[in-house]
């Protein structure tokens, strides 16, 4: 059950983490605002507005920002980037999310063999020395599957989530683009 535990300390730990850093990345205004100074040929004004700006898709914006000559290329390099730290911690999830069932059989297999050799020394006249040990076994079997139930669902929503930001950075990356073959507007020239 020790090992139990700590497996869901660390999953509550990443679960907490994840769903914080995923609830900022949900902000786009930035984003708009940058591609929208692009567009008006103010490109020094959209990198000050990107510096220091910690959301995934404002730095891979400023990435092709300050390499106008391939922003592409900074951009896919950044958005990898990015992609990488947003799955940071899922590998741990996942390891998680296998380990406890299998923590917890192991757990009831120890219990079982336990209770076996209660049953060699008391003998079958006790059942309930047996059946008891048995009961306290399947405990670790039920709290491994547990773990990975609860685990399991924030997992999966944060690979939504990292899938979501992908497609996001990937449309912002190209509008950027796209912004830097626009004609100025005729104020801006």
């Amino acid at each position: 059950m020790a090992p139990l535990g700590i497996c869901s300390l660390v999953a509550v730990t990443i679960i907490v983490e994840r769903l914080i850093f995923f609830r900022r990345t949900g902000f786009r205004q930035p984003a708009d605002e940058v591609l929208a100074l692009v567009r008006q040929g103010r490109h020094e004004e959209a990198l000050a507005k990107a510096d220091g700006n910690q959301l995934p898709v404002v730095k891979v914006l400023q990435a092709g920002l300050s390499h106008r000559r391939n922003p592409g290329k900074a951009m896919e390099a950044a958005g990898l980037a990015e992609i990488s730290g947003m799955k940071r911690g899922l590998t741990a999830l996942e390891t998680i999310i296998t380990l406890s069932p299998l923590l917890g059989l192991l757990g009831t297999i120890i219990g079982m063999i336990g209770s076996f050799q209660i049953m060699t020394l008391a003998g079958s006249s006790q059942p309930h020395a047996v059946t008891g040990g048995v009961a306290e076994a399947l405990i670790a079997t039920a709290s491994g599957i547990t773990v990975a139930v609860v685990t399991l669902i924030p997992y999966n929503y944060f690979l939504r989530r990292v899938e979501q930001e992908t497609e996001t950075i990937e449309q912002y990356a190209t509008r950027l683009e796209l912004a830097f073959n626009e004609p100025l507007p005729e104020r801006a020239r």
